[in-house]
Formats: C-alpha cells, sequence, structure tokens
C-alpha cells in the first residue's frame, strides 16, 4: 500500500528503478492552456549540478550517467485521466558518485505571460512508482497550499550514509525555471 506523504516528510526509499511521475489537472475557465514542466536537478555537495547535462527536462531528457530519463513534455496536463502527465525514470544504481540529491521541480511555462499560477491548477501531485512492480510506493498531493507560486519544489531523492531517502518538500517560488538554474548551476547555459 502507497504511503500518502505529508509536506516535509521523509521516508527510506528501498527502490533502485522508479518513476517520478507529476500530474495535474487545471481548473476550467482559466483561459489559456497550462504547460506545467517537470525538471530534476543532479546536484553534488556542493549543492550545485556538476556540469549543465545534470539539469533533466524535455530538453535534455537524459543524465550523462544515464539515470534519469525524462519521459518528454505534456504541454496540456491532459494525460492524467491514464497516468501521470510528466515522469523521469530514476535507476539510482546508475547515479554518478558525485551526485548527493537529485531535486524535482515543477514551474508553469509562460507563467507570467499568461497570467497563471498554482492556484489555478488542481490534484497535483508527485508520486514514485517501483517500475519493475508497477505499484504505487509513495504519493504526496499538493491541495491547496500554493496560491500565487509559478514554480514548487515537489520533492528531493538524497543520499543519507549510502540509502537513498526521499523528501516531499512542497516549496513554493514566484520564479520560473532560470531561477532554479541560476541557484543550482554557475556555469554558462549553452542554448
Amino acid at each position: 500500500m502507497a504511503i500518502n506523504l505529508q509536506k516535509g516528510q521523509k521516508i527510506d526509499i528501498g527502490l533502485t528503478q522508479m518513476s517520478v511521475g507529476l500530474g495535474w489537472n487545471p481548473n476550467e475557465g482559466t483561459g489559456a492552456a497550462f504547460d506545467l514542466d517537470a525538471s530534476a536537478f543532479m546536484i553534488d555537495a556542493n549543492r550545485q549540478i556538476p556540469a549543465e547535462p545534470y539539469f533533466v527536462f524535455y530538453g535534455n531528457t537524459d543524465s550523462p550517467d544515464t539515470a534519469l530519463h525524462h519521459t518528454g513534455d505534456d504541454p496540456t496536463g491532459g494525460n492524467a485521466t491514464k497516468g501521470d502527465d510528466e515522469s523521469i525514470t530514476v535507476d539510482l544504481s546508475k547515479v554518478d558518485e558525485k551526485i548527493q540529491e537529485i531535486l524535482f521541480v515543477v514551474t508553469i511555462h509562460d507563467a507570467g505571460g499568461r497570467k497563471q499560477n498554482f492556484g489555478q491548477v488542481r490534484d497535483s501531485y508527485i508520486r514514485i512508482v517501483d517500475t519493475t512492480t508497477g505499484n504505487e510506493v509513495a504519493k504526496y498531493e499538493l491541495g491547496e497550499d500554493f496560491s500565487i507560486e509559478t514554480a514548487v519544489e515537489f520533492g528531493r531523492l538524497y543520499k543519507r550514509d549510502g540509502n537513498w531517502k526521499f523528501e516531499a518538500s512542497g516549496i513554493g517560488y514566484k520564479e520560473d525555471l532560470a531561477f532554479f538554474l541560476a541557484k543550482y548551476y554557475s556555469g554558462q547555459i549553452i542554448k
């Protein structure tokens, strides 16, 4: 049976291969279509991504160690009726030794231009699925916590004493993806 996580709750993951899935539904009558984007930042002991390819998103679907794979962009949130809108598969056995944390972030594409925020999104969640069995292991539902935010740090996998754990972070920001890149990457972004 899956664990329903609360904000800040931490669990031992106990898996090597998993899918981190994200889902959402836009509220009706909010105007322009919602395009939520899932991203993963593979962070080292200095709290930085060691190189640009360790930032995994719809434009860079695979990490250089092949531990993470983004399954693709869903620009509408329309997949939720049959599964996760966007997902990132994770194989912890392949994660580069220097990586200590994998941060999962969801941003609203062009939130400022479209005048959108997470207050206009319902049923948003992050869940961990054991890819060997297909069973949901844990789920964190955002609820009504973020009324004006345009980005949310949903959760993170982190290494402690050689074991991987998961924390349901649930931290909201009035920022875009560029904010997270500036925070976690000090190198030059190649466009």
